[in-house]
């Protein structure tokens, strides 16, 4: 029993101080540079991989001559999917080594992963923001995984560079928040800060603040027309088509609140014991 404490003290040990090194690199490079974006995803990536599922496909690539004795011979029916690239073929076929694990015994795999460290880190951050979210010193306008917008100066004990604390942004003469990630500023510098997720980046710069604005009135929308690009694998073709993308606020996640047919809040909705959604 000893010697397993060990090995989790030095796997804490290494967590920490890889994410210490990496935060680093954040403090000396600006945004703008490849290697602040780098550890950033890298950081990010971090608690995903933990809990990812490493059941793996493998993927062949083979004539078609030879699939047709690959099928005979696939006595398993292992095989999941078969894509046409021009004259071979793109084979994924389940693992053969996992499948047997699971089926004799669970104790017998080797995943490098860990269900509990990716659920941990990310209860904590919701602990940690709802700190923000729930505070009685300021209105809080609009909120995302690390980031806050409220109506006065935070308290500067949750301001530093330290791994943990917040940062001043910016601070904006105007803004509007439609949902998550749909947002405008205003900075009291005069620059304009546009979030639309799903939109691009042509596409966004065409839309001002007073057209979302707009969307604050019940039942607006605003269409807004952009290329996609789609993939084929199968042909091995990029096309581009031009589609409409259409804006609107939703109560998806929580109930929306009008006053005179204009949107002024939300608040959340509450999932009864036998399910039902009470609007209070």
């Amino acid at each position: 029993m000893k010697y397993y404490g060990v090995i989790r003290l030095n796997l804490i040990i290494y967590l920490i101080n890889f994410v210490i090194e990496l935060y680093k690199i954040r403090l000396d490079y600006p945004k703008t540079d490849p290697m602040n974006y780098i550890a950033k995803i890298i950081l990010n990536s971090l608690y995903g991989r933990f809990g990812m599922d490493d059941n793996f496909v493998i993927s062949s690539i083979m004539n078609k001559k030879d699939y047709d004795k690959f099928e005979k011979l696939d006595k398993d029916n292992s095989i999941i999917d078969v894509i046409e690239l021009d004259d071979i073929l793109l084979v994924q076929c389940k693992n053969p080594k996992i499948e047997l694990d699971t089926l004799l015994d669970n104790g017998t795999e080797t995943h490098n992963i860990n269900i509990a460290i990716a659920a941990a880190i990310t209860g904590y951050a919701r602990i940690h923001i709802s700190q923000f979210k729930n505070n009685k010193d300021y209105n809080l306008y609009y909120s995302d995984r690390d980031s806050v917008y409220i109506d006065k100066p935070l308290n500067s004990k949750y301001i530093g560079k330290e791994i943990g604390l917040m940062k001043l942004e910016c601070i904006c003469d105007d803004a509007v928040f439609l949902a998550p990630k749909v947002y405008s500023l205003i900075t009291d510098s005069g620059e304009v800060i546009k979030k639309i997720k799903g939109l691009s980046s042509k596409s966004l710069n065409e839309i001002t603040i007073d057209e979302l604005k707009e969307l604050l009135n019940k039942d607006s929308k605003f269409k807004a027309k952009q290329e996609k690009w789609y993939k084929d694998i199968s042909s091995g073709n990029i096309s581009i088509k031009e589609q409409i993308y259409t804006l609107k606020v939703t109560g998806n996640k929580r109930d929306l609140i009008y006053d005179n047919d204009k949107l002024i809040d939300s608040k959340s909705i509450i999932i009864n014991k036998d399910k039902s959604i009470i609007n209070d």
